[in-house]
């Protein structure tokens, strides 16, 4: 059992902390592999040069493997957030009425998002750490013409259930068209899109494909294409009707982040060398390893139904946060605090990117330290042996 004891009047950090490996343990930016590095170093290639071209091709084909089904992919040079932007002003006509399931702050963005842009915005919310409920949803989305949804709600650490969600509003609705923010779930969590009835799949580069930030990404499905609407009134640079037909013919109406998208395809190799079963399925096991490390320092998940992606956890009585994430990064250790307004009431750490099933026993073994240097009382040990235990299931 766990308990707190007075914090230590000096931080105690040892002074040989600057030989830590610093480490990022947050959900994006993650950890990227040296090789994937390298490509950035590499003399400026041209994106109009046919060896441009044939990267350009050869990456929005291994996005579409790495979702594993026959979806079109878009790479824009943005963050996740302005291809999502993109995915929806390319789908949804002006005024359309637009549902936003939201339980989180980053899926409470794409409803702020609909509002600006001046869609008839619904809103149907469960507090955070919840889940969302199905027929909820549906019921909200029965007369819309776009439902916006997140899948895995990186603030909370919960993974909605796409799958039921998509299948109850699409039962209401059968003309609905539902895009879904797969920022943290795309390349991580078991994703079926074509199964589940879900027609566009939202990602970034700095999050589970383990490139550096900059990318974002669009996949379309075959039949929500033929509804996507030319020269879209709120976007120029963010059209994507006319981005998917450019990069269908190998090209890009504005100039790509060509460099990035070099490294991008070299971290998919590593990604696409197992089945995506195994992929989703190791994921789940780091991140379980590290919710149940916390959870034997007194720290366990905040959501019921958790995500592959990212362990957002609830420290001691006596511990905050912003404390835990403050003395991680004392350790060089990058990890986070809670979204605003829940600073305090949770932090987060990460397995995502460029890390195996050792990393998330050092991330136990370092939940450890900065747990004894907040003053929490455990035996030394647990955390990882929980972590091992967690490995083996």
């Amino acid at each position: 059992m766990t308990q707190t004891a007075p914090a230590p009047t000096t931080p105690g950090v040892p002074e040989y902390t600057p030989l830590h490996r610093a480490r990022l343990i947050a959900p994006g930016p993650v950890e990227v592999a040296p090789d994937v590095l390298l490509q950035l170093a590499q003399p400026q290639m041209h994106h109009r040069a046919k060896e441009g071209i044939a990267k350009l091709m050869e990456a929005r084909s291994q996005l579409t493997q790495l979702l594993g089904d026959p979806y079109d992919a878009v790479i824009t040079t943005t963050s996740g957030t302005g291809a999502f932007e993109g995915a929806l002003i390319s789908t949804t006509p002006p005024g359309a009425r637009v549902v936003n399931a939201q339980a989180g702050k980053f899926s409470e963005r794409w409803g702020e998002m609909a509002g600006r842009f001046g869609y008839d915005t619904r809103i149907v919310a469960a507090p955070w750490g919840h889940v969302l409920d199905p027929h909820e949803v549906a019921d909200a989305a029965r007369d819309a013409h776009t439902l916006l949804i997140t899948h895995s709600e990186t603030s909370t650490g919960a993974l909605h259930d796409l799958q039921a969600i998509a299948a109850a509003a699409r039962a209401q609705n059968p003309d609905l068209i539902i895009i879904a923010d797969c920022i943290t779930s795309y390349g991580v969590a078991e994703l079926r899109p074509a199964a589940w009835g879900v027609d566009v799949i939202v990602s970034g580069s700095q999050k589970g494909t383990a490139t550096p930030p900059g990318l974002g990404f669009v996949l379309f499905s075959p039949q929500v294409q033929e509804r996507m609407i030319r020269n879209p009134e709120k976007g120029f640079y963010l059209d994507m009707t006319r981005e998917l037909a450019g990069q269908k013919a190998g090209n890009t109406p504005q100039t790509p982040a060509i460099n990035l998208i070099y490294a991008l395809s070299t971290a998919l190799e590593r990604l696409l060398s197992v089945p995506l079963d195994v992929l989703w399925a190791e994921q789940r096991r780091k991140t379980d390893a590290l919710i149940a490390a916390g959870t034997a320092l007194g720290a366990p998940a905040w959501s019921p139904r958790t995500s592959p992606a990212v362990a957002v956890l609830t420290p001691p009585a006596g511990v905050t946060g912003r404390q835990v994430a403050g003395r991680l990064a004392e350790m060089g250790q990058r990890a986070l605090p809670g979204q605003a307004p829940h600073e305090d009431t949770v932090f987060r750490v990460s397995t995502m990117g460029y890390a195996d099933r050792y990393d998330a026993l050092a991330i136990a073994g370092i939940l450890e330290d900065a747990f004894a240097g907040l003053g929490v009382r455990f035996e030394r040990g647990v955390a990882v042996q929980a972590a091992w235990a967690a490995l083996k299931d």
